[in-house]
C-alpha cells in the first residue's frame, strides 16, 4: 500500500509558519530540525493532530521564482483540503482564533465546507463529508 507522506508548501519563515499552523490551526509540529549542509535551512513538518500519514514540509524559498509562488501555489484555486469530523466545532474554533474565511459555510451535496486561506494567502477547504462521502 502507498501513500502520500509530504506535501510541499512554500512559506517565509519557518517561526511565523509554525506559529499559524500550531496556534491558529491547531496543527502538531512533527519535526524542526536545522539543515547542516545550509544554515538557513530547516527541516520543519506539520500535521492536523491525530494525522497518520501526509505531513505539510514547511519550506522556504531559494530563489526569487519561489518566493515569487509563495501566495499562489495554485493559481487561485484551493490548494489544500482540511477535512474535520466536526464542521462547526473547527470553524468556530479556527474563526475565533483569527483564520481568514473568505466565504460563510455552505452545504453541498458531498458535505459542509467553507473556505479559508493561510497566513500567505493560499485557499483551504474546511470540509466535513457527509457519511457516505468519507472512504
Amino acid at each position: 500500500m502507498s501513500h502520500v507522506a509530504f506535501v510541499s508548501l512554500l512559506v517565509r519563515d519557518y517561526d511565523d509558519a509554525i506559529a499559524y499552523f500550531t496556534q491558529l490551526l491547531g496543527f502538531t509540529l512533527i519535526s524542526d530540525t536545522p539543515v547542516p549542509e545550509e544554515p538557513d535551512k530547516r527541516w520543519v513538518l506539520v500535521a492536523p493532530s491525530g494525522a497518520r500519514e501526509t505531513r505539510i514540509l514547511l519550506m522556504k524559498p531559494t530563489n526569487l521564482e519561489q518566493q515569487a509562488r509563495i501566495r499562489d501555489q495554485t493559481g487561485g484555486r484551493v490548494a489544500f483540503f482540511l477535512h474535520t469530523d466536526d464542521f462547526r466545532r473547527d470553524y468556530m474554533a479556527f474563526r475565533d482564533r483569527g483564520v481568514m474565511f473568505l466565504e460563510e459555510p455552505r452545504i453541498e451535496s458531498y458535505g459542509m465546507v467553507a473556505v479559508f486561506q493561510d497566513l500567505y494567502g493560499n485557499k483551504w477547504d474546511l470540509l466535513e463529508l457527509k457519511p457516505e462521502e468519507r472512504r
